[in-house]
């Protein structure tokens, strides 16, 4: 089973940028999808965007066209670009790996990264 470790996070100021980065421990050629969810303190856990093997992306409504998602199959590394970043994006963000089929199903967590927006 493949292993998640997320780096990247930190303190950024409103409308800064951050980008996650998340290592896998093989291969991720063959992994049908990956994602990154986040989870604010009081608030559910929420499913930020997805990635699958073939390219194809889709995002939360709140963080359509400021989040890009990305993979590296040569790295063996997932990508989060955050822009202009608020306060409500502040949170715990998960990498994910897992299977797409109509919908993304998580299999494999990392341990998660702090991300705190704030002046």
């Amino acid at each position: 089973q493949v292993q998640l470790v997320e780096s990247g996070g930190g303190l950024v100021q409103p409308g800064g940028s951050l980008r996650l980065s998340c290592s896998a421990s093989r291969s991720i050629f063959s992994i049908s999808a990956m994602g990154w969810y986040r989870q604010a303190p009081g608030k559910q856990r929420e499913l930020v965007a997805r990635i699958t093997s073939g390219g194809n992306t889709n995002y939360a409504d709140s963080v359509k066209g400021r989040f890009t998602i990305s993979r590296d199959s040569a790295e063996n590394t997932l990508y989060l670009q955050m822009n202009s970043l608020k306060s409500e994006d502040t949170a715990v963000y998960y990498c994910t790996s897992g299977y797409y089929g109509g919908a993304y199903y998580p299999k494999t967590w990392g341990q998660g990264t702090q991300v705190t927006v704030s002046s």
